[in-house]
């Protein structure tokens, strides 16, 4: 497995690219119901069937982002709490309050060595997550976000 940086940090991953065939074929699934909707209007029948096919596809995209947006806030929430946790091993204090989430979730890349003063500056600073992660030196992977 290739080690894990800022500049690759972000490439789409085996398990991954199911998300994408997924949404491909829901759309392209979306697309021909409408047009068979179409079709059925022209014909004058059957537009009662190619009407709830249209709103079946329709429901499995809005599925989809739903599925995809709560794992993903699920994941955010642990992110939070592991860097919380390692923050207050380090110091004895909870990271401060005004942290975002994308700058807590950049700074999971950093190591224990750099991750303080990284915190402290990007609280001073206001730095954007992409700033924090070319911040880092050390890189540390993190191969299990979805």
């Amino acid at each position: 497995m290739e080690t894990q940086n800022y500049q690759n940090h972000r490439k789409l991953k085996p398990e991954t690219r199911s998300h994408l065939i997924y949404y491909i074929c829901v759309i392209s699934l979306f697309v021909l119901t409408i047009i068979d909707l179409c079709h059925a209007i022209c014909k004058g029948s059957g537009r009662f069937t190619a009407s709830l096919l249209v709103l079946t596809s329709f429901s499995l995209i809005v599925a989809y982002f739903l599925f995809r947006s709560f794992s993903l806030k699920a994941q955010d929430r642990a992110i939070r709490a592991e860097e919380n946790l390692r923050h207050f091993v380090l110091t004895g204090k909870l990271l401060d309050k005004t942290l975002t989430i994308s700058q807590i979730i950049a700074l999971r890349f950093a190591p224990d060595e750099e991750f303080i003063g990284l915190t402290e500056r990007a609280v001073k600073e206001n730095l954007s997550n992409d700033d924090i992660k070319k911040a880092v030196k050390n890189w540390k992977a993190d191969n299990h976000r979805a």
